[in-house]
């Protein structure tokens, strides 16, 4: 069962699960480029849990940034900064309710990049932060002098090794970045696989929900 309303900027955001003024904790799901809220809240059913609330919001257009992820980080503003804005509000609102230590931040795709991103640029402890076939937005060589700490937080980037929109190369970097603001990062390289996700990875999601859940509330 899900519904939506605007929240953010005028954001339409997808729910589903657990209402979120009942909810012990909550996943943010940040679609990829061409796709929608509803296409993303598939991911989200798929890792229902009892006591966790899904929110999906919805790109205008169904793209966040027009531009590849890897370009010059100006030639994607002021879209960009807009939809930050927008994670960083839809956040603030779920925080009414549960604490950030008890919120997933999850994307794939272009939504993966947008959510790393924010992730670095806000670095504190989330209940977690989960990028799926994305890198950090900014053309390597891009300064990555972020504040914060993301206080051993966990963080989990998983991503084919020969995906066509997305460099193996540049999810390592990534990866390197969250290190160094203090996150536990799980870094997974798939051979030969698509653009897509996988059950390892949903395994692994699962497993950091759980972890975020009081004892005996995961199970369904």
């Amino acid at each position: 069962m899900s519904d939506s309303e605007e929240w953010a900027q005028g954001v339409r955001v997808l729910q589903a699960g657990a209402p979120l003024r009942e909810a012990s904790a909550a996943m943010i799901l940040v679609h990829g480029r061409g796709a929608s809220a509803e296409d993303i809240m598939l991911l989200g059913q798929e890792l229902s849990m009892p006591g966790f609330t899904f929110l999906a919001p919805q790109a205008p257009a169904n793209t966040w940034y027009p531009n590849r992820y890897s370009a010059p980080i100006p030639s994607n503003e002021p879209w960009l900064s807009s939809a930050l804005e927008a994670l960083e509000m839809l956040l603030s609102r779920v925080e009414e309710v549960v604490p950030a230590t008890r919120a997933v931040l999850l994307g794939f795709s272009q939504g993966a990049c947008l959510t790393l991103e924010f992730a670095a640029r806000h670095a504190r402890r989330y209940g977690g932060v989960v990028g799926l076939s994305g890198a950090l937005i900014g053309p390597p060589g891009t300064p990555r002098d972020y504040p914060g700490s993301l206080e051993g937080m966990p963080v989990f980037l998983g991503c084919s090794d020969v995906d066509p929109h997305v460099a193996a190369a540049d999810v390592l970097a990534s990866g390197d970045v969250l290190r160094r603001l203090g996150g536990d990062v799980t870094l997974r390289l798939f051979p030969g696989l698509g653009h897509e996700v996988n059950e390892d990875e949903m395994n692994h999601i699962r497993g950091l929900m759980r972890a975020l859940l009081p004892e005996g509330e995961s199970a369904s």
